[in-house]
C-alpha cells in the first residue's frame, strides 16, 4: 500500500504532496523535509531505495523532477512501484507532452486528478495511460464548447 507520493524539485522545494494514510501536519512537515534531504544528498550511482522511520522509499529523478514513493507495508515490490513512477511520468508526458516543474504548479488540479484515476486509497488501481487521460479529455473538450458559446 502507497502511504504517499511527493513530486519535488531539485531544490527540494515540494510541488504535490498527496497521503493516503492520515498524518499530522507537523509528522508530514518533518518527514517530507527529512526524506526529501535524503533522496537530493544521494548521488545517481546510489540506488533509488531507501528505508526510513519505517517506510520504504522509492524515487526516481526525471529532468528536475523527483518522484518520490513512500509505503508502510513490508511486502511492497520496489521495482513495481519504480514501475509506477515511471508510468505516472509517462501518462503525464502524454498529457502535457513533456512534463515539467511548471505544468505541475499552474495545472495542480489535472496533475491530482492524473493521481487519484491511478491510485485510490494507496492501492494502484488503473495503469492503462488512454483509460486515465480519458476523462480529462472530455473535460478539456467540454470547456472548449463552454467558451465558444459565449464568443
Amino acid at each position: 500500500m502507497i502511504t504517499f507520493i511527493l513530486m519535488v524539485n531539485k531544490q527540494g522545494q515540494t510541488r504535490l504532496s498527496t497521503y493516503y494514510k492520515w498524518i499530522s501536519m507537523e509528522e508530514r512537515v518533518a518527514l517530507e523535509s527529512e526524506i526529501i534531504r535524503k533522496c537530493l544528498s544521494r548521488s545517481e550511482l546510489q540506488c533509488s531505495f531507501l528505508e526510513y522511520r519505517g517506510y520504504k522509499v522509492v524515487y526516481r529523478r526525471y529532468a528536475s523532477l523527483f518522484f518520490i514513493v513512500g509505503s508502510t507495508d513490508g511486502a511492497v515490490n520496489e521495482l513495481g512501484m519504480l514501475e509506477f513512477i515511471h508510468n505516472l511520468v509517462e501518462t503525464m508526458d502524454r498529457w502535457a507532452g513533456s512534463i515539467c516543474e511548471l505544468d505541475i504548479m499552474y495545472q495542480m488540479e489535472k496533475v491530482h486528478f492524473i493521481v487519484d484515476e491511478m491510485v485510490m486509497d494507496g492501492y494502484i488501481m488503473e495503469t492503462n495511460k488512454s483509460n486515465i487521460l480519458k476523462p480529462i479529455d472530455l473535460i478539456e473538450k467540454e470547456s472548449k464548447k463552454d467558451q465558444s458559446l459565449f464568443v
